[in-house]
């Protein structure tokens, strides 16, 4: 699962935290010419230029961009001519190009390769960002223009896509407060002041959690089923930490870590876990993010209360697809009684497994992708270290996702050595359409390290716009373990399907065709925008995509068909644990944002228990996906009350899949329809009239539960 980054500040502004030129540092009225961000960059695509950009440059740059762009707001909202659509809307898609600019590359700096100085810098900017937004949302003379335009706007001659970017500056406008008395504007700011130092905290704390509960090991014997290179791995891990001689085992920034499923200590297990599960929560001495996140839930309710809304969530899910959280959570509570007791079938498998192994404990969290994967060998004759080998990043990549994407849209990749990168790791590739024209840029950062924060997430360097003359710079991020020097990078199947997701995302970046950046790429409601990185997804399973990019590292053989129709088999095996921890998560994230300001608890920990009891998803052996002291989607990545939205966006993806398979699958003719009414639109058009153009209907879930290994 993912987490967008990368919205420009000349883009939609709900989705955004600006910077206050009021409030910021007194620097210099102008740029130096020797400043990388003071122009365009002149390298291909304008494509950052890593090598001119250093840590200094960002405070000057962002006081001058926000100066700059408050500037051209107060123009706008001053002029004496009447507002058109030209003279108001345009103008405001046109502003900020120096705060896009840094922004775009700060922003993905920060989540790909935060250092220290860059933390302090960020620390420093998070409330001057908040108090720009409200100084542009908040401007009564700027909505006024606005507001004439919505008033007016069936007299405008508007396309189908001026029409939507109006509708959406209309709204951010209304939802940022425009309308409220000056006293409860005032709050406004200061609310979101308040909030943006505390969210950029709970993200710096992440980032020292993941090393300050990476698991310590003593011998390689405790690491027993491990294999020899993940075993060196984590030597390798520990020697960079400065503990030679020892292994590191570092967690994951979900609940569950990759290594349970193969560790015999039970002991060891336990201590991965519980390193795991019980993060954020100050035990030992730790950081404790339970504080914050309860200051983060209370201030969140009263900015709602203040903005007119019942809670938090009714606040974030107004605009989006689901429209309420009571929609939202209907979704999500009427699955748990089917995949309950789907996990009550798993639990009693894994039981008689322990059993079999001669062992008499009670079945615990940190059994159960351990036992799940004897029961997967046993039942499916498939053992994830047999299938590992065929899994090469670089074949998976080459062979497995730019073969399909050229296989479906007629584009390829060709990687490029002369543009700088932010860090050795980052490939880049130039991207044909086809026709031979390029139509941007991919950068590919995949492995894990301690500078970047967890998870996978597609992010963009330049937003394609056709009133900008803009075509796109798109970047993926991974976090897939840095195998041992001069071993291969062999990859668990997840990863596999992350790689397939994530290029979802580029290409709803790359192929996105619209005038107006508001609407560009990724620029969608949280329900719709993991659509079509979820649809690509399933083409990791396709047999005939499959065979293409599942070699053996070493003899370059394809893999057995026994051994492929196993694997895609055993995909589907364990759904009834990966849901319901998926659901639980969803449902915490609804609950905690459905709070008013005085139902805010005063235990985390207990309101979490309580939580997931009342709506049955509190099974002892399966945790939460994210737990509250570790939510990162919910508390710092933008996700808050919309975590539900990868399930929501799933049921398209199964659907608008199980579709294409009926017309011939992996085609250009599907592919071709798909990129014209789906990936090129951005927010251009409403979503599901998105849809609709694509499937000839409206969604059912059928296709989700026979995706999911539920029907």
């Amino acid at each position: 699962m993912v987490a967008i980054l990368g919205v420009t500040f000349a883009g939609f502004w709900s989705n955004v935290k600006d910077v206050s030129a009021a409030d910021a540092p007194e620097k210099s009225s102008a740029l130096p010419a020797d400043n990388p961000f003071a122009a365009p960059s002149p390298l291909p695509f304008h494509a950052p230029a890593f090598d001119k950009i250093r840590v200094e440059h960002f405070l000057p740059t962002f006081a001058f961009g926000m100066k700059q762009q408050l500037s051209e707001m107060n123009a706008i909202a001053s002029q004496a001519e009447a507002p058109t659509f030209k003279n108001t809307i345009e103008a405001m898609e046109r502003s900020g190009a120096v705060l896009t600019r840094v922004d775009n590359v700060f922003s993905n700096l920060t989540s790909a390769e935060k250092t220290k100085p860059l933390q302090n810098i960020e620390t420093e900017l998070a409330p001057l960002r908040a108090a720009h937004s409200d100084n542009i949302l908040l401007n009564r003379q700027l909505f006024q223009r606005v507001e004439k335009l919505w008033q007016t706007k069936e007299s405008l001659g508007l396309t189908e896509e001026q029409g939507e970017v109006l509708k959406q500056r209309y709204e951010s406008f209304l939802r940022a407060g425009a309308r409220l008395s000056d006293q409860d504007q005032g709050r406004i700011r200061s609310l979101n002041e308040q909030l943006s130092k505390l969210e950029t905290k709970f993200e710096e704390n992440l980032l020292a959690i993941a090393k300050e509960r990476a698991v310590v090991v003593d011998t390689a014997d405790e690491l027993d089923g491990l294999s020899t290179a993940e075993i060196a791995a984590a030597a390798q891990e520990a020697k960079a930490r400065g503990l030679d001689g020892k292994y590191l085992l570092q967690i994951s920034n979900t609940t569950r870590v990759p290594v349970l499923t193969s560790l015999k200590n039970r002991a060891l297990r336990q201590r991965v876990w519980e390193a795991s599960a019980y993060r954020g929560l100050g035990r030992n001495g730790g950081i404790d993010n339970r504080g914050l996140v309860l200051e983060i839930a209370q201030l969140r309710a009263e900015r709602a209360k203040v903005l007119g809304y019942e809670s938090h969530a009714a606040y974030k899910l107004q605009n989006q697809m689901a429209k309420t959280p009571a929609a939202a959570r209907k979704m999500l509570t009427d699955l748990i009684p089917g995949v309950v007791e789907r996990v009550k079938q798993e639990s009693r498998d894994l039981e008689a497994m322990i059993k079999e192994c001669g062992e008499t404990h009670e079945l615990a969290p940190w059994d159960w992708e351990y036992y799940a994967e004897k029961v997967r060998k046993a039942r499916f004759e498939i053992d994830e270290a047999a299938v590992r080998p065929y899994f090469e990043l670089d074949s998976v990549l080459k062979n497995g996702v730019f073969f399909t994407m050229n296989k479906l849209y007629g584009i390829s990749f060709k990687e490029r050595k002369d543009l700088p990168v932010y860090h050795p790791d980052v490939r880049v590739f130039d991207v044909f359409d086809r026709d031979g024209s390029q139509i941007g840029l991919f950068y590919a950062d995949y492995f894990k390290r301690d500078t970047k924060r967890g998870g996978a997430w597609m992010s963009s360097f330049v937003d394609q716009s056709k009133l900008l003359h803009d075509k796109p710079v798109i970047v993926n991020c991974l976090n897939i373990p840095r195998p041992a020097d001069g071993e291969p990078a062999l990859i668990s199947f997840d990863n596999v399907t992350t790689l397939f997701h994530e290029m979802g995302h580029a290409l709803h970046g790359m192929f996105s065709d619209v005038t107006y950046p508001t609407v560009a790429g990724t620029a969608t409601p949280r329900d719709f925008v993991e659509f079509p990185s979820t649809f690509e997804e399933d083409w990791a399973i396709q047999p005939e995509i499959l065979a293409n990019y599942a070699l053996h590292y070493q003899t370059k053989a394809p893999i057995p068909k026994d051994l492929l129709d196993k694997a895609i088999k055993a995909k589907k095996f364990n759904k009834g644990f990966d849901t319901l921890e998926y659901l639980a998560a969803a449902l915490l994230d609804l609950e905690w944002h459905s709070l008013t300001g005085d139902q805010i608890p005063a235990d985390a920990e207990l309101f979490e228990a309580e939580s997931l009891k009342k709506v049955g998803a509190d099974h002892p052996a399966v945790p939460p996906r994210y737990r509250t002291a570790y939510f990162a989607h919910i508390w710092s990545g933008g996700y808050s009350s919309s975590y539900y939205a990868y399930l929501w966006s799933e049921a398209l993806a199964a659907d608008a899949f199980a579709h294409m398979i009926a017309l011939g699958g992996c085609t250009p003719e599907n592919g071709n329809k798909f990129r014209q009414e789906i990936l090129s639109r951005g927010s251009s058009r409403d979503p599901m009239a998105s849809y609709k153009a694509f499937r000839g209907k409206e969604p059912t879930v059928d296709a989700l539960l026979i995706r999911r290994g539920l029907k």
